[in-house]
């Protein structure tokens, strides 16, 4: 009989051992038991047009930025930001708010420079924090001139 009470008493216990647990913020953020959550996570790379158009390429890259914004806004971009110089031809990262490769493709299709062919990319689903959208609000306040 004790050795059952103990049991039902650790796995109580077990559900829910955070005391800062906020079920609400949980749910709305979508986070499972652990606090995380599916994304998929894009690594953007050197495309393959090598065009000398300057015009072409500077409103490709317009619509680039734009589109990130946009994103953002409808809560499908969570983190995104340019690699430093490196030998990959790796040029920048963006963590998806969606939980599979297909949902991924057609929020990458929306970018014109990757429609455009300057930028390629690779996927992969990715296992996160479901708390980093949360950033986002800090991250607003947090820069000085406009990148």
């Amino acid at each position: 009989m004790y050795f059952g009470m103990l049991l039902i008493s650790l796995g109580l216990n077990a559900q829910n051992d955070n005391p800062k647990y906020d079920a609400e913020l949980a749910a709305a953020l979508g986070a499972d038991d652990y606090g995380m959550k599916t994304y998929v996570f894009v690594i953007l790379k050197t495309g393959d047009n090598t065009s000398k158009d300057e015009e072409k390429r500077n409103t490709s890259f317009a619509g680039h930025m734009k589109n990130i914004s946009q994103l953002v806004k409808e809560d499908k971009l969570v983190i995104a930001g340019p690699m430093l110089k490196n030998d990959k031809n790796y040029r920048g990262i963006f963590i998806l708010n969606v939980d599979n490769l297909e949902a991924a493709e057609d929020l990458l299709a929306t970018d014109p420079a990757i429609k455009d062919g300057y930028i390629a990319y690779e996927m992969y689903p990715w296992y996160g924090s479901a708390a980093i959208s949360e950033y986002l609000e800090a991250s607003d306040k947090v820069w000085k001139i406009k990148p």
